[in-house]
């Protein structure tokens, strides 16, 4: 299945955290989206990863998505090695995006910076012809393939953005997927330990956070990512 966008989170729930609303929003534009998780967020304090695998089931059902899979690598431990690199080069030609989007270059969980590094190596690594893969019990190698944009979403540090996404149409779809991991987020009766995700501030920050950056475009809500590269228009009329 050829894909317009693929998305890599280092945990369930990473996606909708970051790119929620512009997920939503390519598939609103009749893109065709995908969601990988590397991990199955086993660490987390909340639930189990067993509730979490139901729990991004569901957020993918909100969003609409062509597919969710999960590489279960290691929660907190795994790294930017040949054998990772390889598993996502891997599906990265399985899927052939032209964009990939990842986690923050910078954050507070040393698995955002982790995996966004990994996969921004691993795209670059999926261009190169001599490098060989072959999906898991397939007879044939695969073509290479690079994607042409890498874009990072911001999770929670603040960082400054490269450029923001209109998500004004697609918020509530946004927090409907992001609290399908009801274990994770706020419930004034949960009996759960308090965690820095779990507070009703977290949770309202994810609008404001989005109403703010909306603020200085000119819209309600927006996300913000930052890239590697400078970013070329054709026209200064591409720019909204």
């Amino acid at each position: 299945m050829k894909l317009d966008v693929l998305v890599f989170g280092a945990h369930p729930d990473d996606a909708e955290l970051g790119a929620g609303g512009t997920i939503a929003n390519c598939i609103g534009q009749g893109k065709k989206v995908g969601i990988i998780d590397l991990t199955r967020g086993e660490l987390g304090t909340r639930g189990t990863a067993d509730i979490r695998d139901k729990e991004a089931e569901n957020a993918a059902k909100i969003l609409g998505v062509s597919i969710r899979e999960n590489l279960e690598f290691a929660d907190g431990f795994f790294i930017n090695d040949s054998d990772h690199q390889m598993t996502i080069i891997q599906t990265i030609r399985k899927y052939q995006p032209d964009i990939v989007l990842c986690n923050a270059v910078d954050d507070r969980h040393i698995d955002h910076a982790k995996g966004s590094k990994l996969v921004s190596d691993s795209c670059f690594l999926s261009g190169l012809v001599k490098v060989d893969t072959k999906l898991p019990g397939a007879e044939t190698w695969q073509d290479a393939w690079r994607p042409k944009y890498v874009y990072h979403y911001i999770q929670w540090k603040n960082l400054k953005p490269d450029f923001v996404v209109d998500v004004s149409e697609y918020m509530n779809k946004k927090m409907e997927a992001i609290m399908a991991y009801e274990s994770q987020f706020y419930n004034p009766d949960s009996k759960e330990p308090d965690t820095p995700i779990s507070s009703k501030n977290f949770t309202d920050s994810i609008k404001y956070r989005a109403r703010d950056l909306g603020r200085l475009v000119g819209v309600e809500f927006a996300e913000g990512f930052t890239t590697e590269r400078d970013i070329a228009v054709k026209t200064l009329w591409d720019i909204v």
